[in-house]
């Protein structure tokens, strides 16, 4: 296995603190917004999301979580095997600008999955999306509105975001299986 590190913890600290003005200077501050994050490493960084624009604009922002297992294209058959966790939307999605967090984006499959969830929710006045990383290779018409580090990949290759609330370190890495 052939392993990389791309971002380490300072570097996905700083992506965040870029993201959260971003995010301030597009909306024209943090009036309407939440922030929902796809389950798993996405709640994370859209919880250091919030608490990065709560730093800056002493305003909290509503987090929220969508679990888009249900949502996915690609699941057919099988749904007794899915382990589906819980979406906790506590709020209200109409009229408000939601920022939509995940930690890499790649297809943009997941993302239509998380917009279709939303839409479940309520009616936004507009839905933008935050990624940590971007690694190209789109099958949709999904871009990212703010993102942390665009990373070119290779099919053949992965990309692990590592957050210390579930892997215990923060890193980014690109691993790609040794040529035999």
């Amino acid at each position: 296995m052939n392993t990389r590190e791309v971002m380490n913890a300072d570097e996905i600290g700083r992506a965040i603190m870029r993201i959260a003005h971003e995010v301030l200077e597009k909306n024209k501050g943090p009036h309407d917004l939440v922030i929902v994050g796809i389950r798993t490493r996405g709640v994370y960084l859209a919880e250091r999301l919030s608490a990065k624009i709560k730093e800056i604009e002493k305003v909290d922002i509503s987090v929220g979580i969508i679990d888009i297992t249900l949502y996915r294209d690609d699941v057919k058959s099988g749904l007794s095997r899915l382990m589906v966790k819980k979406t906790e939307i506590p709020f209200s999605l109409t009229d408000k600008k939601v920022i939509l967090v995940d930690d890499v984006l790649y297809t943009g499959r997941s993302i239509r999955a998380a917009i279709d969830g939303l839409i479940d929710f309520g009616r936004p006045s507009n839905i933008q999306l935050a990624v940590l990383i971007d690694r190209g290779h789109r099958e949709l018409p999904i871009r990212a509105d703010f993102v942390g580090k665009n990373i070119p990949t290779s099919h053949d290759e992965s990309v692990k975001v590592m957050l210390k609330e579930e892997d215990g370190v923060d890193r980014v890495i690109v691993e790609k299986e040794d040529d035999k």
